[in-house]
């Protein structure tokens, strides 16, 4: 008996060893939008990953768009793509460049998306005639999407963004389904960390917490109390401050966690860990600290990133250069890139719409690298291929992404082939010479959203092209987000002419890479490597274009 009853015990153990349960954690804003929860939340994931926690994050946003996909980057800065396709929030790049681990559509769900899911369910009767209601079933739609990567087995931990900042009508239904969640997963399973400002006022020469005070009490009016609470400043909080915000807004001390600014956003993993973040957040959660966060291969980034030995100034021509989140990922691929070529780099924004034939020179000409960006649209086209034929008689460094690569396409064949009216049927639909053409596929499509050529796709790369040599490899799969494609009718034509197309989907025979021997640097690329490129991996083609920059350098 008493062999059996040990037998049932250590059964017992290992079941529950087995089936620990994810723990999930919360991080809402207050006061302002643009405090940086993103930012947080990679920050921590990374001090927990760091710690031997398998984390992940995700992102719910309250806007009624099925996803980012059809937003103008004036709107929401860049979409995200992630591999299986999803067009998702900027915040997800952010994820991945932290964690170097790929995102997917369940790590980024709207309001749009959750409602359409409910009525759907509702023209399909899966709610027996009942009144369809938020709560519970718009709150209960968000709460079983909160924890599908939870209930994957794959992660220990699921940290959960809420966007917009607490008091928002727009974030209500969220905020509930947080208290709801919270509840319902018991003690130790769901902590909220809330994110605030503590505005410096100049004129009366102090720090004040009122702001933070107030945004906690919106969030206690919900029924959910803080656990933690990281609030972004300019100045340091003092001990005093500290124990202010701890009484009044029902904290412990060492949960009142300082967010000062910091001169990159790499830097801030380094001051949460002083902070202590990721240990309150584990003895919140009941879990243990296990060994001390291993940053060395961060901080060999961070170190290389702060003592460049070179500097580059490579200009961006782009039409929605006005806004910086518009180019997130491409803007962050050039630290990547530039850390790991020990150099600096300096990025100009040039807006495609001021270049032409006449100022081209003016605005060029001083620069050791272009990169014409991606986009849609016909607006500041000519001043994108103007750009493209610059770089390549002056015999300046060229990377084109995505429309770029199209416009070096359009350039060549406009000045080589002398086809003076080349063009994309995106921005001319009645030329006679469609260089650049609409899928098949798509010429019957009518909605605009997620219609595109979207998520990872393979492409064969040219033995011995400039494309292979900085791969290393001949197959590779990259991100794309596209309708229009390079038109094969012309690409014998093209490349009797010297642009050589060194990239090819195996799987549909479209060109995905162009490029142009006896240049410094001419490449283009159909898909966007920029979505790929993280602290840990680097994409290869910025690290190649960052060094042939420095070598080039005037």
């Amino acid at each position: 008996m008493h062999r059996f009853l040990q037998e049932n015990r250590t059964t017992t153990q290992q079941q529950t060893s087995t089936m620990n349960p994810t723990k999930y954690i919360f991080v809402t804003g207050g006061v302002t939008s643009s405090l940086g929860k993103g930012i947080i939340a990679a920050s921590l994931a990374k001090l927990l990953q760091a710690r031997g926690y398998r984390t992940t994050i995700q992102k719910f946003d309250p806007y009624i768009n099925v996803d980012p996909g059809t937003l103008n980057p004036y709107e929401h800065g860049e979409c995200f793509v992630t591999d299986d396709g999803a067009e998702t929030d900027l915040d997800l790049g952010h994820y991945e460049r932290f964690l170097n681990v790929p995102t997917s559509q369940a790590n980024n769900v709207t309001t749009g998306r959750v409602y359409l899911s409910v009525i759907e369910k509702e023209r399909r009767g899966e709610f027996l005639g009942k009144t369809v209601q938020v709560v519970p079933h718009i709150t209960n739609e968000i709460k079983e999407r909160m924890q599908l990567l939870g209930k994957s087995g794959d992660f220990d931990i699921v940290i959960t963004e809420i966007g917009g900042t607490v008091g928002d009508i727009e974030s209500l239904p969220y905020i509930e389904s947080v208290r709801q969640l919270v509840w319902e997963l018991g003690d130790n399973n769901g902590i909220v960390i809330h994110l605030t400002l503590v505005p410096y006022l100049a004129a009366a020469g102090e720090l004040k917490t009122k702001p933070t005070q107030h945004s906690v009490k919106t969030l206690m009016e919900s029924g959910i109390k803080a656990d933690i609470l990281v609030c972004r400043t300019e100045h340091e909080l003092s001990d005093e401050l500290r124990q202010k915000l701890a009484l009044f807004c029902n904290v412990k001390r060492e949960a009142v966690i300082q967010s000062i600014d910091a001169k990159t956003i790499y830097e801030v993993p380094n001051l949460m860990l002083k902070e202590g973040l990721d240990v309150v957040a584990l003895k919140k959660l009941a879990l243990p600290e296990k060994s001390a966060p291993d940053l060395s291969q961060w901080n060999d980034f961070l170190n290389r990133l702060q003592n460049p030995k070179h500097t580059v100034n490579v200009g961006l021509v782009g039409k929605y250069v006005e806004l910086q989140d518009s180019y997130k990922s491409i803007l962050e691929a050039f630290i990547h890139a530039g850390a790991a070529n020990e150099t600096k780099v300096n990025v100009i924004s040039i807006h495609s719409e001021s270049i032409d034939v006449n100022t081209a020179e003016k605005q060029l000409k001083n620069l050791d690298g272009i990169l014409v960006a991606p986009g849609f649209g016909e607006r500041g086209i000519e001043g994108k291929i103007e750009t493209v034929r610059f770089a390549r008689e002056h015999n300046i460094p060229f990377f084109g992404i995505c429309l770029g690569m199209q416009m070096a396409v359009i350039e060549y064949a406009r000045t080589i082939l002398r086809l003076s009216d080349a063009n994309s049927t995106e921005m001319n639909p009645n030329t006679t010479n469609p260089v650049i053409d609409l899928m098949e596929d798509q010429k019957t499509i009518t909605d605009k959203g997620g219609t595109m050529r979207l998520g990872s796709w393979k492409c064969d790369l040219q033995e011995g092209s400039l494309a292979q040599k900085i791969y290393g490899k001949t197959q590779i799969a990259e991100r794309h987000r596209h309708r229009y494609e390079y038109n094969n009718k012309y690409s014998e034509a093209l490349e009797q002419a010297g642009l050589i197309s060194s990239g090819i989907n195996p799987d549909t025979g479209l060109v995905e890479i162009v490029e142009i021997k006896n240049h410094p640097f001419f490449i283009g690329v159909q898909y966007h490597p920029e979505y790929k490129s993280t602290v840990a991996n680097p994409q290869p083609i910025f690290v190649s274009f960052v060094a042939a920059m420095v070598k080039n350098k005037k």
